[in-house]
């Protein structure tokens, strides 16, 4: 993809499509409210305006702490326009999280859902760059805070993108925080659109008379690749849910609007199918493809999925430095328990620990080259310089390659460890222990036994029929036949949950105590 040096994404992403006489088509739905692609155009156009009248200027940050309704891309889509920097932060954090993210990036202006001010109120105070709380989504009885609503009526529709660069940062995304604090991850304005046309056109195939519907948040870089960058490209219809993707919540979502394109996460695969009510008759009569990243997508689920929704299941890996997927599956060749292989617009590469290249079937580090990686972390030096290595992003995953080019995920580099001098794979055990009817979710880590020595322990979550009653020594003697007799768990705890990112991540770390 070659893109001008003077490039506004909304340009490319919202006015084309206006141009091109996509303007009376739908963009956005949400439960309420349907937004066409004129609308998107003018509604953008006004909040540029509003941001002007704010005295919010061209590189300042405003901070989206906004479920997702036709109002998000408004605000995502109309800084841009102003070449002010969208932060986009996800709505199921703590008020101590969002202090650290908003003190942080030192934005000008919160736009945020009526439904999440009590979160947020007690740190206000604290923020000395915050200039103003504009309310979206609900009537505001707060009369110290803005109404969006209100501004956007007021507001005048005419306004000239600002003259932005392909290079200059067009938004911010915070990492999902699975192994430590989130860090500002700073992405370009053309990293949508390269996204767009290698892994929407190059893997999807998507097109204009597409229906997308992701459950992954849009302030997740999954669901926004999907939802603000593939859909937009190509003039696609976006269906929206502001409420917790649930097994009933999603279904119900699919049936109304029959989509063609489902992206979902493994956790949320897995739960739907626990539901009995998850069968091809309550969901979309138009779903070709369903996609799955955010985690690792284990072979027994997709294959569950594939059996008994008759839709196949495309896994790959994608990460908030790439912005979306750069290794995957593809339609039509999907081999289940992979992440697929190398596709056009990204190099991949799987190093040891010094740096060499390792042989085919050999454990690396995946390290991944492509223009969709973000310039860098906003005030984290260090790990910049660790993470984004030239044109070489360190993924921290741990991979081998077989011999017809499809990468295998082991886990990640935190994650690995060694049992009797040879490396066992999390993920691999928890594959084991998953594809097992009594279990639901698994997740192991490394633990000491009596003598000091290294073994895997295993946090279970059974299936709702399940009863732990002998369990122990089922699963211990499954795992074994499974993948081999040194990877078995010593231990196993049985538990209601996993700990998780707000992105459906286990939190392994937290396990590890």
């Amino acid at each position: 993809m070659t893109k001008p040096r003077k490039y506004n994404a909304v340009s490319d992403l919202v006015d084309r499509n206006v141009s091109e006489g996509f303007g009376e088509k739908n963009a956005f739905v949400d439960p309420d409210q349907m937004m066409t692609y004129l609308d998107l155009q003018t509604n953008t156009r006004k909040f540029a305006n509003i941001l002007q009248n704010l005295d919010i200027k061209r590189e300042a940050r405003i901070a989206m702490l906004m479920f997702d309704t036709v109002n998000y891309p408004v605000v995502f889509f109309g800084a841009m326009r102003a070449g002010v920097i969208p932060v986009c932060i996800n709505t199921l954090l703590t008020t101590d999280q969002y202090e650290y993210m908003l003190q942080d990036s030192r934005v000008e202006a919160l736009l945020i859902s009526s439904a999440l001010l009590p979160v947020v109120k007690p740190i206000l105070a604290n923020l000395q760059t915050l200039k103003h709380v504009i309310v979206v989504d609900g009537e505001n009885e707060q009369s110290d805070f803005l109404n969006f609503e209100q501004l956007l009526d007021q507001a005048n529709a005419d306004f000239e993108n600002v003259d932005t660069n392909s290079d200059e940062t067009a938004f911010w995304l915070y990492s999902s925080g699975s192994t430590g604090d989130p860090k500002g991850t700073r992405h370009v304005h053309t990293s949508l659109a390269y996204v767009a046309d290698h892994y929407g056109k190059g893997i999807l195939d998507i097109k204009q008379n597409d229906v997308v519907f992701a459950a992954a948040k849009l302030f997740f870089a999954y669901g926004m690749g999907a939802g603000l960058g593939m859909a937009m490209s190509v003039g696609a219809t976006v269906i929206l849910l502001p409420g917790r993707p649930t097994p009933e919540s999603v279904l119900t979502t699919l049936k109304k609007h029959n989509p063609t394109l489902f992206f979902g996460v493994p956790t949320l695969y897995a739960a739907m199918l626990a539901d009995p009510e998850c069968q091809p008759q309550n969901s979309s009569n138009r779903l070709r493809l369903c996609i799955s990243a955010g985690e690792a997508l284990p072979a027994d689920l997709g294959q569950s999925w594939e059996q008994r929704m008759g839709v196949e299941v495309v896994d790959g890996i994608g990460s908030t430095e790439m912005l979306h997927i750069f290794l995957s599956n593809r339609p039509g060749a999907v081999r289940y328990g992979t992440s697929g292989q190398e596709f056009d617009g990204y190099k991949l590469r799987l190093i040891d620990e010094n740096g060499v290249e390792v042989e085919t079937g050999e454990i690396g580090e995946l390290l991944v080259s492509g223009d969709s990686a973000a310039e860098g972390y906003w005030n984290q030096r260090e790990k910049s310089r660790a993470t984004f290595a030239g044109i070489w992003t360190h993924t921290g995953d741990k991979y081998f390659r077989d011999e017809d080019d499809f990468y295998h995920y082991c886990g990640r580099t935190d994650d690995m460890f060694k049992v009797s001098g040879r490396w066992v794979s999390p993920f691999e055990v928890e594959q084991a222990l998953v594809s097992h009817s009594s279990v639901l979710e698994a997740a192991v880590v490394a633990k000491e036994d009596s003598d000091g020595l290294i073994k895997p322990k295993a946090f279970v979550v059974l299936t709702p029929s399940a009863s732990e009653e002998g369990l122990f020594d089922t699963l211990k003697d499954y795992v074994k036949s499974e993948v081999g007799a040194w990877k078995y768990p010593r231990w196993i705890e049985f538990v209601p949950d996993l700990p998780k990112t707000a992105t459906g991540k286990i939190q392994r770390y937290k396990l590890r105590g």
